[in-house]
């Protein structure tokens, strides 16, 4: 075992001494981690931790030296030690020591004792003393986007002051090493939320790595009301945060998510919690984040994982009147006390309050007498209101629907019919023409703008962006209880089938913008009745598909529900980028479940066979090989029965897939030659290049390099020649790891890092390919004996798979330990 020959005790310990009075410093919880590794070899390290005493300065400075001195000799034995403190010193170096000055007979230059230099050095005669040269710490990785989620704040707030208040106070009484998690609890329509996201902007400052949101009340797109479930946000916060991959199961997400969150100053919005089960999983772990849940209960059960209760009540009386003249204007000065009325009747909620000021600006001429008159008719559902709040905010949306226009009325009805959280302005111009005669060219849009600025205006509805709207949580099943009771049979149907067809025709136009080749014949004639949204390229494609992936999935369940087998299947075979460049695991094998049987009940082949080898992906990508492996068997009888030679190679390679993630080698490798043989056979030139890639993989997992390395070869060519840039650049990492471990190991390591480079940017990039090549560099660097190589390149390797694979990420720990 080598000596431990970082800087000597007397720096170390001045380094101690410096983070010791800070123990809120990074470099004081670094040096807690640097205890702990080495409590690991010898536990007794653990009796001098933390190195301060109850009682007079000199007893806190012999404890840091004991603690210096155990360190350093455990150093000296321990590598995993030695690293970790190695690595703190170069992080947190103690204050510089000043050299002695020459003297004038001084002719060499002399560096003694445990000297180390940082950066370039230049030799002027001899040098003396034990001297280490440490390179250059490698230029930070570009730091991906920050998200920043959180809904955006409405001008309409007013006072909290209180509640603010209250929340600075819970936020500072925390203990300083624990998570912290506010509970903001209240009644429906009370404001939990505003508050939540003015008092989160507020303090935006203090959380510079991002702010995460999730509404975890829904509304779902088929109709119910929430819970959502912790796994579908965990996916979606680990994306955010730029993982590559998720895993399947939820204890597996909850543990990236603690490896990704760990350290990080990060706030998380979870709105609309149901209960603390639910909410449990999606707690930050870490003292530098804050989690901030809103609900309708207090969640009582958070309170052991050290949540604080803030509950909130309605607006003072005084506040709740000024919103009210928002929409009221003067005439709520003019009449003070039927003003006083209305927030009271109203329950001081500011939803409520919010909808009649709407009605107020809505109607010029109404005084606020009169709308106290209407309000007091709904005594019973004030009463109501003292248990959940919801019958005074029904009543409020009663008022506020019958003084809209007639077509914002029919709108809105129509738009409550939908399994859709967000809306095109496409989509509810084609709603509001619907039935409405004739229009001059030109004029559909004018009386589209006109019949949703009404809805937005009356509160009724929310722009989320350009041209996307949404109704409130409470709005949403108002306008659905109308279109049921009010529309007709045949309107109902027709208001859903331009829905469904909506969402075939712009799935459609994103389906060529990002994968042009996976379209089948038929899918262009998809339109009947509504046209498709604009897209604005590649992005403006994925964008769509991202915000309206519930409205898609909606469709989807609404297709299966009412018959419409065709438009079941095929919307989910349009949806194919979705689930590719987004992977929601969940949602893919569902949507495929569904399609599935809506193409054998609409007797498609063609739509059985692409449910099942597609579906067959996302069971595979989720774990669940078994069930996929028999997808692929029955799309491989049925392309075999249909005489459909490129169906048979896709379904036997997937089998052949499942074989080699099995470890079933000689299986895989016979799966594959015959998908090769079958592709080669029509000319599929690109999936008989992936077919030899997949031979180069099965022969390395079997130790025949010679025979890996000819196909991968052969592979990258042919994928070079089709301009196929990321498959070709995974070709040549593979061909790089197999020609390390064999013979001609420069020529592997230089094709590793050219793969390395284009995995880092361009048109190739990709985190987990990056991760995979540093480890590779980092065996090549071992089998050498560059120890310090092997180290810096299995820690890059490892800092990248703490974001995507908790499991790798602990391999690397373990290996790293181990040298």
């Amino acid at each position: 075992m080598r000596a431990f020959s970082s800087d000597g005790p007397e720096a170390l310990l001045s380094a101690i001494a410096v983070c010791d009075a800070d123990p809120e410093s990074p470099a004081w919880r670094d040096l807690a981690r640097v205890v702990d590794t080495a409590s690991r070899a010898d536990p007794s390290v653990a009796r001098l931790w933390p190195p301060q005493a109850t009682g007079a300065q000199p007893a806190d400075a012999a404890l840091r030296r004991e603690l210096a001195l155990e360190l350093r000799e455990l150093a000296s034995r321990d590598t995993a030690t030695r690293h970790a403190l190695t690595e703190w010193l170069r992080r947190h170096p103690g204050p510089a020591r000043t050299p002695p000055s020459p003297t004038p007979a001084a002719t060499t230059n002399v560096i003694s004792g445990d000297a180390a230099l940082h950066g370039p050095s230049v030799q002027a005669r001899d040098v003396h003393g034990g001297i280490h040269f440490h390179p250059p710490s490698p230029a930070p990785r570009p730091l991906l986007p920050v998200p920043r989620q959180l809904p955006p704040v409405t001008a309409r707030f007013i006072d909290r002051e209180a509640d603010r208040r209250a929340l600075n106070a819970l936020r500072t009484q925390r203990p300083p090493h624990a998570p912290q998690v506010l509970v903001v609890s209240g009644l429906a329509g009370i404001g939990k939320t505003t508050l939540a996201t003015h008092w989160l902007f507020e303090h935006a400052g203090s959380f510079p790595d991002g702010q995460l949101y999730a509404d975890l009340g829904g509304p779902t797109t088929d109709g119910e009301s929430g819970p959502v479930s912790p796994a579908v946000v965990l996916e979606a916060f680990l994306v955010a945060l730029g993982a590559s991959s998720v895993p399947a199961g939820i204890a597996q997400r909850s543990a990236l998510w603690r490896s990704m969150t760990s350290g990080l100053r990060l706030a998380v919005l979870l709105d609309s919690g149901f209960t603390a089960a639910q909410v449990r999983p999606l707690l930050l772990s870490t003292p530098t984040g804050l989690t901030v849940v809103t609900s309708r209960s207090n969640l009582t059960g958070l309170r052991v994982d050290g949540a604080s209760v803030h509950r909130l009540a309605g607006l003072p009386a005084e506040s709740a009147v000024e919103l009210l003249a928002v929409g009221g204007g003067t005439r709520v000065a003019r009449e003070p006390t039927a003003a006083r009325e209305v927030v009271r009747l109203c329950g001081r909620l500011p939803l409520a309050v919010a909808l009649a000021s709407a009605q107020l600006a809505l109607s010029p001429h109404r005084s606020v007498s009169a709308l106290a008159d209407s309000l007091s008719r709904g005594q019973d559902a004030v009463g109501t209101l003292r248990i959940d709040g919801e019958a005074v905010i029904r009543t409020a949306l009663d008022m506020s629907y019958d003084v809209l226009p007639n077509e914002s009325r029919a709108l809105y009805r129509r738009m409550g019919l939908l399994p859709a959280d967000r809306h095109d302005l496409s989509l509810l111009t084609a709603l509001a023409v619907e039935g409405e005669g004739p229009r001059a060219p030109g004029h559909a849009p004018d009386i589209a703008d006109t019949t949703v600025n009404a809805l937005v205006e009356a509160n009724l509805l929310e722009e989320t962006g350009p041209g996307t709207f949404r109704f409130h949580d409470l709005v949403q099943p108002h306008a659905r209880r109308l279109g049921e009771e009010l529309e007709s049979p045949g309107r109902h149907e027709r208001t859903l089938r331009g829905f469904v067809d909506w969402c075939l025709s712009t799935a459609a136009s994103a389906e060529s913008i990002l994968t042009p080749s996976h379209r089948l014949p038929g899918h262009d004639h998809l339109t009947r009745t509504t046209p498709p949204t604009v897209l604005d390229g590649p992005e403006g494609a994925l964008g769509w598909l991202d915000t309206h992936r519930n409205g898609l999935m909606g469709a989807v369940r609404h297709s299966a529900r009412a018959g419409w087998h065709s438009s079941c299947w095929r919307l989910t075979d349009l949806m194919w980028p979705l689930f590719i460049r987004l992977r929601p695991s969940e949602m893919w094998i569902e949507a495929h479940r569904l399609g599935l049987e809506g193409a054998r009940l609409s007797g498609s082949r063609q739509g059985e066979g692409r449910m099942l080898t597609s579906g067959a992906i996302g069971l595979r990508n989720a774990g669940r090989y078994p069930e996929a492996a028999d997808w692929y068997r029955q799309a491989l009888e049925m392309a075999v029965s249909d005489d459909d030679v490129r169906q048979q190679a896709q379904a036997m390679s997937g089998l052949g897939h499942i074989s080699l993630l099995t470890h079933r080698l000689d299986e895989a490798r016979d799966h594959f030659e015959h998908a090769l043989r079958l592709r080669e056979s029509i000319g599929y030139l690109r999936g008989a290049a992936l077919s030899r890639r997949r031979l180069g993989e099965t022969a390395l997992a079997g130790g025949d390099l010679a025979t890996a390395a000819g196909q991968l070869r052969r592979a990258g060519t042919e994928l070079d020649a089709l301009g196929e840039t990321y498959e070709a650049t995974r070709v040549l990492a593979l061909l790089g790891h197999v020609l390390e471990r064999g013979e001609d190991r420069d020529g592997g390591i230089r094709r590793l890092r050219e793969a390395l480079a284009r995995f880092r940017a361009g048109d190739a990039r990709s985190e987990h390919w990056e991760a995979r090549c540093l480890e590779w560099l980092g065996q090549a660097a071992e089998s050498r004996g560059d120890h310090a190589e092997s180290i810096r390149r299995y820690e890059a390797a490892r800092d990248l798979f703490r974001r995507l694979s908790p499991e790798d990420a602990q391999r690397l720990d373990d290996r790293l330990r181990q040298l």
